[in-house]
């Protein structure tokens, strides 16, 4: 483990090996949250047709070995680490696993919104880099304005 950058921040996309019901979903939401919350694993999970895109952050090796389990889930297909970099301070804090299901958003799009993760699979580094963060901070405002609402 490196000691200047204990904490791990993991991006990854992957393909649902089969369609996920709304239920189905929800469960595997509920038994995911309960071990990160063991674990120590914060982050956000995106899904959209059948794809999906997770940020992982927590201590590097149990986020390393919650990827190892993951790109051996036969429910993913097409696992790809987007992005692996050091951490120094958690951007989901409050998130066990931060959900949205983006085919169940309003049909009028809204500023920020993709209509698929084609450019997080195909892009350079850099740009991988930069649509991620833009949808890291979309989530996290969006996530502060409902905790100032509630």
């Amino acid at each position: 483990m490196d000691q200047d950058h204990p904490m791990l921040s993991l991006v990854y996309t992957s393909s649902a090996a089969q369609p996920f019901t709304e239920e189905e979903l929800s469960e595997l939401l509920e038994s995911s949250r309960a071990g990160n919350r063991s674990r120590g694993i914060t982050g956000l999970l995106l899904h959209r047709d059948g794809e999906f895109v997770q940020i992982l952050e927590g201590d590097r090796d149990e986020v390393e070995h919650l990827m190892g389990r993951i790109v051996q889930d036969r429910r993913h297909r097409d696992v790809r680490i987007l992005l692996k970099e050091p951490l120094h301070e958690r951007r989901f804090a409050h998130w066990t696993m931060g959900y949205e299901s983006l085919s169940a958003l309003d049909a009028t799009p809204a500023e920020g919104y993709r209509d698929s993760f084609d450019d997080l699979r195909m892009g350079d580094h850099d740009m991988i880099g930069r649509a991620l963060m833009e949808l890291t901070m979309w989530f996290r405002v969006r996530d502060a304005d409902q905790r100032r609402e509630a």
